[in-house]
């Protein structure tokens, strides 16, 4: 006898061929009924015999398409029909909204053997796609994800196209940006000031100024890239001086896996991730013999390595043949460029020439980042290729709550009942520019989800510009939220605890509950509320933000706290650079506590000790002297530096003054940088577990997170991992970045906790 069975599917289910597979499925089971898209997700209602709809809902739960992220089925009874046959019906686009569309998909291995097949019609089109790849959320206006939808809704289906698109068994069945040379997206050239370049062929005219050292912009996904040949130094030298970027490395993108192995040293880890569909930029040891210019990263071996991830990158790769440097195409401190209109206005000053084409970008979504650190992918910076795919929640949110992240790395997010949406890198809040585009995405976000938040939070800093946008909005409920509090509870949410954690919150600076700047702190950690515990013995910042640009002035002030007063300025080179009156002033503020801020970041003790010891008085961007240090380190070397715990009160004080005084004298003394470098991170590692171990003695012994940008630090975070493992349950960061880039999810779990407890946020 037949019987009648609806299921609702919710998860990423529109844009990757889910359709097409519950149809082949359906058809296979020998079922009737239907399946269609709508502003949840998708759909079944399917009728046969019971064995029959029971082995289909089986094939569903266990064999998705690749793309496809199921995260919830539900399963009820309805009356059999006598349908003759399983259709696919058109999408509905009422009823409540959940963003059910995939990130950008990398070009898949169909398309690009046919891209490269010169008998195939879609040879060397930068744009060939099917349901397995292609664009995504760069190009979606509005759900459910259908053609009229994106981006792509001028550009009607030839009869070729249109047939692929409407053939069930076919891999393009469905496929909303399907297009060929036809009736697809085209590309252009044109001249820095908007002219058109005539020429029969603008990729292959790209192609050759790229070989003859030319900086090209190009239209790829989510933005434009700036483009250069990796291995000519002159030209690499020419896009920093035109980009303003005097040091900060360039990303580099390779042919494929066999080019990026001569390129770095990949573990196999390494590999996986760079030839993920996600094709994040991937931070990775470059190998001494590498064909690139030494400008690329200058003085570091960290190398940014990614694959291509669109057809038109595909065929540059091929056709110049060598490693391009492919970087986002902005201006320091300015927001990726999208529309054509943009680039010519912001990078006619930096690009020679610019690759075009005619499809519009919905959305600003810039290159993803990963590392490989203690052994597992962590992603640092989580865009395109990761937004929007959602992530589920433990718990589910009251109230509709956006939070609006940190002030640097900013990333947004939006949680609506049990699920949580990051919006796209915005980077850092520090423009006009910047907080329009951050204006823009939660804009976009906040239509496609159609929601208005309830709840809007943001970090305690009053004078971020996300906490006055939070403050402006009106409507809402505004929730200030610990910077440090935040990051431990993003982890906790991506690890699914739900406390009490000991909090490991090691960063730069974030503001704190007493007004000073923290970074270096341990806290018991519940969603809604927390209690420091420890943290590290403050440094003062004389000059305040102009510290972390002049870090000469972090290290003088160290070396004053460590030697009461007496600083041997005159052992260190790094002091014979500075002019005497300088030294004189900051020295003033230091003991005057002039504009001389208390800060107790970790990333602060790596501004001073790098700059003593690698003899840099200045970072021309965030992390650079910290990174530095870290990739010098003798990973051989086992030795520390004496440190003390002072347990008197309330807050336990690690103090590092008998490492900065036992540092002095290896410099003294003439020791390998290499070496101090590494017994500075052992100091690092020592102390927290020693900090950890003594209060696990008062609290027991809860689950340990790290968080915070500084275990970005390979180097340190298994170090951490090493030293406590053994005793407590350890977690760290994997999906959602470590950094101020994953902490708008803690910021979200914790209005919401205090909305719903009436919790005060710090005890």
């Amino acid at each position: 006898m037949s019987e009648g069975c609806r299921i609702e599917v919710r998860g990423t289910v529109q844009g990757v061929g889910f359709r097409p597979w519950v149809y082949r499925l359906a058809r296979r089971a020998g079922l009737a009924g239907r399946v269609w898209n709508h502003s949840e997700g998708v759909t079944i209602e399917a009728f046969g015999g019971a064995g029959s709809l029971e082995s289909f809902v089986q094939w569903l739960r266990d064999d998705t398409p690749a793309s496809a992220r199921i995260r919830e089925l539900r399963l009820s009874k309805i009356p059999p029909e006598l349908a003759e046959d399983f259709v696919i019906e058109p999408s509905e686009g009422v009823g409540a909204r959940a963003l059910s569309i995939p990130p950008d998909l990398a070009t898949c291995n169909k398309c690009e053997e046919e891209v490269l097949d010169p008998n195939d019609r879609r040879y060397r089109y930068p744009f060939t796609n099917c349901t397995e790849c292609g664009p995504r959320f760069t190009i979606t206006t509005d759900i459910p994800y259908d053609r009229s939808a994106t981006t792509m809704h001028d550009f009607a289906l030839c009869p070729s196209c249109e047939r692929e698109f409407h053939d069930v068994m076919d891999r393009r069945f469905h496929a909303q940006p399907n297009a060929c040379p036809e009736c697809g997206p085209k590309l252009s050239l044109c001249e820095p000031d908007g002219t058109e370049t005539i020429c029969d062929d603008p990729l292959a005219t790209a192609v050759g100024l790229l070989r003859g050292g030319a900086i090209v912009a190009i239209k790829g996904l989510g933005g434009f890239h700036l483009a250069c040949d990796a291995s000519d130094a002159p030209v690499v030298r020419k896009l920093r001086a035109r980009k303003h970027r005097d040091e900060k490395p360039f990303a580099v993108m390779a042919r494929d896996l066999a080019v990026a192995r001569s390129l770095a040293n990949l573990t196999t880890e390494e590999e996986l991730l760079l030839s993920s569909q996600e094709r994040p930029i991937v931070l990775v040891e470059r190998r001494p013999d590498a064909p690139l210019a030494a400008e690329v990263a200058p003085e570091s071996p960290v190398l940014g390595l990614f694959l291509p991830y669109t057809p038109l990158h595909h065929l540059l790769l091929r056709e110049v043949d060598r490693p391009l440097v492919m970087t986002s195409a902005n201006i320091a401190g300015e927001p990726i460029c999208k529309d054509n209109a943009e680039a010519i206005a912001r990078l006619g000053g930096i690009a020679d020439v610019l690759l075009v084409h005619d499809r519009d970008i919905a959305m600003r979504c810039d290159d993803s980042v990963a590392r490989v650190i203690a052994g597992k992918a962590t992603v640092m910076r989580r865009s395109r290729g990761f937004v929007p795919r959602p992530f589920q929640l433990k718990e589910s949110v009251d109230r509709p709550v956006l939070a609006c992240g940190a002030h640097l790395k900013n990333t947004f997010c939006i949680a609506v009942e049990d699920t949580a949406y990051f919006g796209p890198h915005i980077g850092d809040l520090e423009t006009l520019a910047a907080m329009e585009f951050f204006e823009e995405a939660v804009d976009r976000m906040q239509t496609i989800l159609s929601v208005e938040p309830e709840v809007v939070t943001h970090d305690l800093h009053p004078g971020y510009l996300s906490t006055r946008y939070a403050k402006a909005r009106g409507g809402a409920e505004t929730i200030g939220v610990q910077h440090h509090h935040a990051h431990v509870v993003s982890a906790m949410a991506e690890h699914g605890l739900r406390g009490p954690v000991l909090g490991i919150a090691y960063d730069g600076t974030g503001y704190g509950n007493d007004g000073t700047a923290w970074g270096g702190e341990l806290l018991l950690c519940f969603t809604g509320h927390f209690r420091r515990l420890a943290t590290f013995r403050p440094i003062k910042l004389p000059g305040g933000n102009l510290a972390m640009r002049e870090v000469w002035r972090v290290a003088l002030s160290l070396l004053h706290d460590a030697f009461s007063g007496d600083a041997p300025i005159d052992e260190f080179p790094l002091f014979q650079r500075i002019p005497d009156e300088s030294i004189r002033v900051v020295t003033q503020m230091i003991d005057r506590h002039l504009n001389a801020p208390q800060a107790h970041g970790v990333g602060r003790y790596f501004d001073a000790v790098g700059a003593l010891v690698l003899n840099r008085p200045d970072s021309t961007f965030e992390g650079q002297v910290a990174v530095a240090l870290n990739v010098i380190a003798d990973v051989t070397e086992r030795a520390s530096y004496p440190f003390e715990i002072d347990r008197t009160g309330a807050v336990e004080i690690i103090d590092l003054r008998p490492m900065v005084r036992a540092v002095v004298e290896d410099v003294m003394r003439g020791v390998a940088a290499s070496t101090i470098s590494a017994k500075f991170h052992n100091t690092l590692i020592g102390a927290t577990g020693a900090v950890v171990r003594g209060l696990a003695e008062v609290i027991g012994q809860p689950p340990v997170v790290l968080t915070g940008g500084v275990f970005q630090n390979p180097i340190l975070t298994q170090g951490v991992l090493a030293e406590l493992q053994n005793e407590f349950e350890c977690f760290t960061h994997s999906r959602v970045p470590p950094g101020d880039g994953g902490l708008a999810l803690g910021q979200v779990l914790i209005a919401n906790a205090i909305v719903a407890e009436g919790s005060t946020p710090c005890a």
